[in-house]
């Protein structure tokens, strides 16, 4: 990994709550509101563009751990900041905390942990769990 990626750097990312990002299963809408599945998709999203930049060539970054707490609803078209901040990082690893907030206030909070491999292993890693 590059150098320059550094404990207390943050990134943030804006969304519009749509109706994709219902609370839904099997193609059934169970609540109109935001879900926790598309919570933790741009909570890892927000603190993978952190990491992005400092990959070397041959690297890449994995989802390795989240830990998610889902406090309040947000509904359809409501605007969503997710912050991400830098808690850790050394050449193999970044664990971000994140706070997700709508025009009311908290909404989630968590952590996201991502290690850095070389894409040569990730590939072989896929490889022996398809077959």
């Amino acid at each position: 990994m590059k150098t320059g990626l550094h404990v207390g750097k943050t990134k943030t990312l804006t969304i519009t709550v749509t109706n994709e990002m219902f609370a839904q299963f099997d193609g059934k809408v169970v609540h109109p509101v935001y879900s926790t599945a598309s919570m933790v998709y741009h909570m890892e999203w927000v603190s993978r563009q952190l990491l992005i930049p400092y990959l070397e060539d041959h690297e890449e970054g994995m989802g390795a751990a989240v830990s998610v707490q889902h406090v309040a609803p947000s509904g359809l078209g409501s605007i969503i900041n997710l912050t991400a901040i830098v808690l850790g990082v050394n050449k193999k690893e970044i664990t971000t905390e994140v706070r997700v907030e709508n025009e009311k206030g908290l909404i989630g909070k968590g952590k996201i942990k991502q290690v850095v491999l070389p894409k040569e292993i990730i590939q072989e890693k896929v490889r022996t769990t398809s077959t």
